[in-house]
């Protein structure tokens, strides 16, 4: 009998009954094997959720912005230099070719007082010969001077294309100047009117 006993107690792990647990859970002695998560703690896990979701589409929402500002900007460069170059060139052919009868002081007569600072300003067609196309007032709206996309992918001011959104005008001045000098404009706006880019340059009789 004491033999019996020693080996009852030599073990260092007591065994589990596990009929016992098992009964035990059906009749609520162990909560720890019958809970999971409660409402509210799924209500506070599908908050903390949305509000990253929410962070993170802000932040692809406004590099998307900033993307589309940026070729914006790029485009609206490139129509304003495209201004510059082609009143570089007007002059140039007036002064290149005398027997049209055109030189500086025409170029001059032909921006100003027409297209002078703080007026309408002027558009042009980029696609017609400089020498011989004349420039057009934008009128008070400069809804002469928006820009749209034609058929070639250009920007002209025709109304059969699509409109860029774009507008143009070029001006001058000749305020404090010598009569062998004048300063030019190229302003392009996008936006209503929010966002513009201007180029100016001075330009001199070369000739």
């Amino acid at each position: 009998m004491m033999q019996n006993k020693i080996n009852k107690k030599r073990g260092f792990t007591q065994l589990v009954d596990f009929g016992d647990a098992i009964s035990s859970r059906t009749e609520g002695a162990s909560p720890k094997f019958t809970t999971g998560f409660t409402l509210v703690e799924m209500l506070v896990a599908i908050s903390i959720f949305s509000v990253s979701i929410l962070g993170l589409m802000s932040v692809l929402a406004s590099g998307i912005a900033g993307a589309n500002f940026a070729k914006q900007k790029v485009t609206a460069t490139y129509l304003a230099q495209e201004g510059i170059e082609y009143l570089r060139n007007k002059r140039d052919n007036y002064m290149l070719f005398p027997n049209n009868n055109k030189s500086f002081s025409d170029f001059k007569s032909e921006l100003l007082p027409k297209c002078v600072s703080g007026g309408e300003g002027c558009g042009f067609d980029p696609y017609l010969d400089p020498l011989s196309s004349p420039l057009f007032p934008c009128g008070t709206d400069a809804s002469n001077c928006k820009l749209y996309i034609n058929s070639d992918q250009g920007y002209d001011p025709y109304f059969s294309g699509i409109s860029s959104g774009f507008t143009r005008k070029i001006w001058a001045d000749g305020t404090g100047l010598g009569t062998d000098e004048v300063k030019i404009f190229s302003e392009v706006s996008w936006g209503s009117g929010a966002h513009r880019v201007i180029f100016s340059e001075n330009m001199f009789d070369w000739y």
